[in-house]
């Protein structure tokens, strides 16, 4: 085998143990937060947008049916995670929201394991950091092109 077909078996190796243990870091977050792993990655993915959104936006960026999202984000606003707010735009829609508590709440769970995955960056530089996030950003949109894929085949 040659080195660059022994790395990208590595990569792919490496690649599967990651997403298992996140995997399992995300259920014991989860755990944590009293939440469902689900919830939480709404949550996460919630605490990336710039604004509030929409039911419709948040089952795109979750890959979940409106319908399912709809009920996600009735459990979240039960769990007070979430609040909803009416659109500025259309009044007839919901926009939803991290509710700033949620975010406090969130913040100081991730205090020790951010902390963790920090350091565990802390020995590249800053060329090999823009790499890790290149990549790390590549590897999503194929993830996110390949569930979708899958749950239309």
């Amino acid at each position: 085998m040659s080195n660059r077909a022994e790395t990208l078996k590595r990569i792919a190796d490496e690649s599967q143990r990651h997403y298992a243990a996140y995997t399992l870091f995300n259920q014991a977050m989860a755990d944590r937060l009293g939440i469902h792993p689900t919830d939480l990655q709404c949550v996460a993915l919630l605490d990336l947008e710039p604004g509030p959104v929409s039911s419709g936006e948040l089952a795109r960026l979750t890959g979940l049916t409106p319908s399912a999202a709809t009920r996600l984000v009735d459990r979240l606003d039960k769990a007070g995670l979430v609040v909803r707010q009416t659109d500025p735009d259309d009044r007839r829609r919901a926009l939803v929201a991290l509710a700033p508590e949620a975010r406090a709440r969130i913040s100081s769970a991730w205090e020790i394991p951010g902390r963790a995955f920090s350091e565990a960056l802390d020995h590249y530089d800053e060329a090999e950091l823009a790499l890790i996030a290149d990549f790390l950003r590549r590897a999503a949109a194929v993830g996110r092109a390949q569930a979708e894929r899958l749950t239309e085949a």
